[in-house]
């Protein structure tokens, strides 16, 4: 939580750069005597969308544009007034949802009529608004990705980091709990999982930005090799984090049950813990993936070893979850998806 208060404390200290240059670039280079539009529009679009910021950059402007255009053809023909507001309003975002706009582009259109149909303005103002929108749109962006760039690995370790040792140490701590047949202490490691499995957007979210700075940012270019690496193993952490959940389940549930516990079968679960960080903290890191793969490696013998003693149906539940979330740890490691999915046991894809 620290290390991703200190990325968004970089984002505040961008935002309040960009609202500075596109306020110095409106009031003295285009001499606009109302300069705050642009600025709204440069910390909008630094803040509200942290890694599609180029995207939101473009709703924005379009956004604005059509609001604009319709405020004012609506007013010089009808005049200025509650009704002809709401009417502004309503055609400005029927326009924008026929040019299939999101809802960036829904919210600044209606917004943009909503503040210049109230009052009689003639094509400057639009003209005005539309020059301190791309102004501000164009700010948000040469900060973001060539004046003060996030570091894109930075953010990696700041946010994967954390959520790779969450779900590291539930399974480990349901590894114990199954060992022990600790009902307790099972439940509440799933309990966390879950909780950390509903949070993973956010950090899906940071990581998004890195990844398209370290594209976008020419002082940043040198770390795209590893974001790439990364981006390729984003999707099959993704299915592995579900697989594991499951697998927590099904662990609770072969407590609950009263089913036996061979020794394979919580030792299979803390390996795949330790395959989970390896993961993370050498092959990511652009270091051999041998240490990952051995590890989940030995989660499959142990699997394998606690199936020739005897599970019952939840404890085979667990094994499938184990050997699937094996063969995307290894696919993540850069192994092709049939050779992990032989490494894992897996007669068909999962």
């Amino acid at each position: 939580m620290h290390e991703r208060l200190r990325t968004y404390l970089i984002v505040a200290a961008q935002a309040g750069l960009a609202a500075e240059l596109s306020w110095f670039i409106t009031r003295e280079v285009l001499h606009n005597p109302e300069p705050l539009f642009a600025p709204a529009v440069a910390v909008g679009t630094i803040a509200g969308a942290i890694g599609h910021r180029i995207r939101r950059a473009l709703e924005v402007i379009g956004g604005v544009i059509v609001g604009a255009v319709v405020a004012h053809l609506i007013t010089r023909t009808f005049g200025a007034g509650p009704v002809q507001t709401g009417v502004v309003v309503a055609l400005a975002i029927s326009a924008a949802v026929a040019v299939r706009g999101g809802g960036a582009v829904m919210a600044q259109a209606g917004g943009t009529a909503l503040l210049l149909g109230s009052v009689a303005q003639g094509p400057d103002l639009v003209v005005s608004k539309t020059e301190s929108a791309v102004v501000g749109g164009v700010v948000a962006i040469a900060v973001a990705y060539l004046i003060l760039p996030l570091n894109p690995m930075r953010v990696v370790h700041r946010t994967v980091g954390p959520t790779v040792d969450v779900f590291a140490r539930e399974l480990t701590t349901a590894a114990t709990a199954l060992a022990h047949r600790d009902l307790q202490q099972a439940e509440d490691a799933l309990q966390r999982f879950s909780t950390a499995w509903e949070q993973r957007q956010k950090t899906a979210e940071m990581v998004a930005a890195a990844q398209q700075v370290a594209v976008l940012s020419p002082w940043r270019r040198r770390r795209l090799g590893i974001m790439r690496r990364y981006q390729h193993a984003a999707e099959h952490l993704e299915h592995a984090y579900s697989s594991a959940r499951e697998m927590v389940k099904w662990a609770t549930a072969t407590i609950r049950a009263g089913e036996p516990v061979p020794a394979g079968l919580p030792a299979s679960i803390e390996h795949v813990g330790q395959a989970l960080r390896l993961l993370y903290r050498d092959f990511l890191a652009g270091r051999d993936p041998d240490p990952p793969r051995a590890r989940a490696q030995q989660a499959i013998k142990d699997v394998n070893e606690a199936c020739a003693e005897g599970v019952e149906f939840s404890g085979q539940v667990v094994v499938t979850r184990v050997r699937a979330t094996v063969s995307e740890l290894l696919q993540a490691s850069g192994l092709p998806q049939a050779e992990a999915n032989k490494q894992a046991g897996l007669k068909t894809d999962v």
